[in-house]
């Protein structure tokens, strides 16, 4: 069954697209039918900016366990301590 239920995040970023770097604002997060990668459902990320129309993006396709191994690597690169520095400097802005 499809859920079509996603979330966006607002984000401060920057991504590689076409042709160049661009700015990155929100983050659309999904878990449904992929329209390339070879699996039933994944997780579909959609790196954007709005205010620059429909072509500013980076998509995303990822199966379920490659998303899990992602956070994993997420959180353990934010538990350096660089990481929880900064975050703490970013949390008194």
């Amino acid at each position: 069954m499809c859920t079509w239920l996603s979330q966006r995040v607002e984000a401060h970023g920057a991504a590689r697209g076409v042709p160049d770097w661009m700015k990155i604002t929100a983050i659309n997060v999904m878990y449904d039918h992929p329209v390339s990668a070879p699996y039933d459902h994944a997780l579909l990320l959609d790196f954007i900016d709005p205010s620059q129309g429909v072509g500013a993006r980076v998509g995303i396709e990822l199966s379920a366990t490659s998303a899990r191994e992602l956070v994993r690597a997420i959180e353990a690169a934010l538990s350096s301590p660089e990481a929880t520095s900064d975050l703490q400097q970013q949390a008194h802005i």
